[in-house]
């Protein structure tokens, strides 16, 4: 039996890493008794990281280190799988691009939930689709979680995507259309920070690959029209156990108080561009200013109704991750603040 075993890694890039791939295939593979396959039975790889922003020529070499896998929905007729990889370099170490080494994720006190909503905006010849040629459609207000053509534009990329990520095993949570006409969101939901992040990159590949045979392209700028239209974020929500059990507002003012503590570093690793999405329009707080809000989609982390109504029992919601940020530095951050504050 042969095996198609999808080996994904993110790049060098400076600004935010790209998503690469490259296929293998095990020839004569034989299954075990009950016919399953694991992450132990995939082997390293190499690649020529000289053309990735990874390595020199001279010394081009780097490694593939497989970390999780995932069913292969794009191949559902063939034994495959999605093989989510660390790079490392050739004497063994984490490559410094290697972004997911810098989670340290302690499973004793990995209590953190996790829910990425991953916003995007399908373009052709860099137009939002469902654009006219030229000009404008009619003001955003009609798009958001709209139905009908007039209104919608590549469901069918959204639906497929939905399916796909269920086959692969993600707990994807939900779809919708945004305010920008040709603008989808998804949810994606995670008990684990590691985890969490690693999904939402194994999201982001299938999205693209689903786009492929369209001739769409998947834009994930925060701003990618100027002017009155909404940019694209990947709120993050979250709580740890403290949150989602005893809760009380003192905790959650010492987590406010940390966050603000921390904004304009955390700022600087939430996405390029995030700037030109954060003016303090569009359900946006300023870059430049940190503020917490109840119901408020104008804030920099908003506080869910039943959050407040539970007694301050719940979750939180950072608004600020831009829709282009590298999810393994948000969980980095957000989960080394919650580990000061566990009630």
């Amino acid at each position: 039996m042969h095996v198609f075993l999808e080996y994904v890694w993110l790049d060098g890039n400076q600004s935010e890493p790209n998503i690469r791939s490259k296929t293998k295939v095990l020839v004569d593979w034989t299954p075990s008794e009950d016919g399953s396959f694991s992450l132990d039975e995939v082997p390293e790889w190499s690649f020529d990281g000289s053309s990735t922003q990874q390595a020199e020529g001279h010394s081009s070499d780097c490694i593939l280190k497989p970390v999780r896998i995932y069913r292969d929905p794009l191949r559902r007729k063939s034994m495959a799988f999605l093989v989510l990889c660390e790079v490392y370099t050739a004497d063994g170490k984490p490559h410094p691009t290697n972004h997911r080494a810098l989670v340290s994720e302690d499973l004793s006190e990995n209590d953190t939930w996790w829910g990425f909503e991953q916003e995007y905006v399908l373009t052709i010849s860099g137009r939002p689709l469902g654009f006219p040629a030229t000009g404008f459609p009619a003001p955003q207000g009609p798009y958001y979680c709209a139905n009908g053509s007039e209104n919608v534009a590549g469901r069918d990329i959204s639906e497929a995507h939905l399916e796909a990520c269920l086959v692969a095993g993600l707990s994807i949570t939900g779809t919708n259309a945004e305010v920008l006409l040709g603008q989808w969101e998804y949810q994606l939901f995670g008990m684990e920070a590691l985890k969490a992040a690693d999904d939402l990159w194994i999201s982001r590949f299938i999205l693209y690959r689903i786009s492929e045979p369209y001739g769409v392209t998947i834009d994930l700028h925060p701003k990618p029209l100027q002017g009155d239209w909404n940019g694209s974020g990947m709120h993050a929500n979250f709580s740890n156990e403290a949150m989602r059990t005893t809760g009380g507002k003192e905790l959650f003012d010492s987590i406010f108080t940390e966050f603000e503590s921390l904004h304009r570093e955390m700022i600087k690793e939430y996405g390029s561009n995030n700037h030109l999405r954060l003016t303090g329009k569009h359900e946006t707080q300023s870059i430049d200013k940190f503020s917490w809000g109840i119901s408020d989609r104008g804030s920099s982390i908003r506080v869910p109704i039943p959050t407040v109504k539970n007694n301050w029992v719940g979750y939180l919601e950072d608004r600020r991750p831009a829709s282009n940020a590298n999810p393994y530095l948000i969980v980095k951050w957000i989960k080394g603040i919650l580990d000061n504050h566990r009630g």
